[in-house]
């Protein structure tokens, strides 16, 4: 394997929004990008989405203007998976479809030298997505977290057929290009950040189908006392703080009664069935012709901008 601060060349398959900004934190980090996907005007809009994430990283004074022209002259786009055949490392951000990962990653193993390291950022076992590689131990699971050049936390995952030296590789890759790499010892379904987030939207889902309190009361409830607080200290530091004993009694006294159901609420799914999907569709619990669903989604990116200026120590 090359010295992961070696790295030239990066091949990322997958030309959707995580292969958008995975090849955006490459280019950024000096690296040459091929970005592979399906047909030219797909990756043409691809590209364009990258010039103007870009962008925003000049308007937040993130990179300068000559940067920014440097990162995006990185890029290059191609459907030609034979293209992915001299990258240093390659990243498959194909659709979530295991049928569709099996075939990327025999591919892939086909055509790439034995000891590149190939990662899926698709947040699930790597263990599943093998079975038709001659080298597996260079398979781990490398999970970016959207929108990937905003997220710092980079999830590594070892396999049951990884070796332990690729996932020390794709933990100081991770670090040479900006990232934070947070380091799991074994393979779970949803990796750390979806199961915690799942945890918590099944307990919301829960409360708004159960009459408990309206939607708007349980974002409002989580946006402006956990969000915050989540942003410096996490779950387990939280619990630390206010103490083991008070949180393990309330634990014992709450635990029994939170909702721990294997399926999402029924009125949940009759809101699918009907294809209110949320801000997509105009519809969901919320009423998006009444919301202005742009707006709350800018918000969100002013924040994470906000977050890194901090991260950089500019504010």
């Amino acid at each position: 394997m090359i010295s992961p601060d070696k790295i030239g060349s990066v091949a990322i398959v997958g030309n959707g929004l995580m292969g958008q900004g995975i090849s955006q934190v490459f280019a950024s980090a000096g690296k040459a990008v091929t970005l592979i996907g399906r047909n030219p005007d797909s990756l043409a809009k691809a590209m364009t989405t990258i010039e103007n994430n870009i962008a925003a990283f000049v308007s937040h004074d993130l990179m300068s203007r000559e940067q920014a022209a440097a990162a995006f002259a990185l890029i290059a786009t191609s459907t030609d998976y034979e293209d992915a055949a001299g990258a240093d490392h390659v990243v498959e951000a194909v659709p979530a479809v295991r049928e569709l990962q099996r075939e990327v990653f025999g591919r892939l193993d086909a055509i790439c030298d034995a000891d590149v390291v190939i990662g899926s950022t698709s947040g699930q076992p790597i263990s599943l997505m093998v079975d038709r590689m001659k080298h597996p131990e260079r398979a781990v699971a490398i999970h970016y977290v959207y929108p990937a050049p905003l997220i710092p936390v980079v999830e590594v995952c070892g396999g049951t057929r990884t070796s332990p030296e690729v996932v020390t590789w794709a933990c100081d890759m991770l670090s040479a290009v900006g990232k934070t790499p947070a380091l799991m010892n074994k393979e779970v379904d949803g990796f750390i950040i979806n199961r915690i987030q799942f945890a918590m939207l099944r307990e919301a889902w829960s409360m708004w189908a159960n009459g408990v309190a309206s939607a708007e009361a349980i974002d409002a409830s989580i946006r402006m006392t956990l969000g915050r607080r989540l942003s410096v200290t996490g779950p387990i530091e939280s619990a630390e703080l206010g103490g083991l004993d008070i949180m393990h009694m309330f634990a014992e006294f709450l635990q029994p009664d939170l909702d721990t159901s294997a399926k999402p609420p029924e009125k949940l799914t009759a809101l699918v069935e009907q294809g209110h999907f949320g801000l997509k569709s105009g519809q969901g619990i919320y009423d998006w012709g009444e919301r202005d669903g742009q707006a709350l989604l800018r918000a969100r990116a002013e924040q994470l901008f906000r977050h890194l200026a901090d991260d950089a120590g500019q504010s």
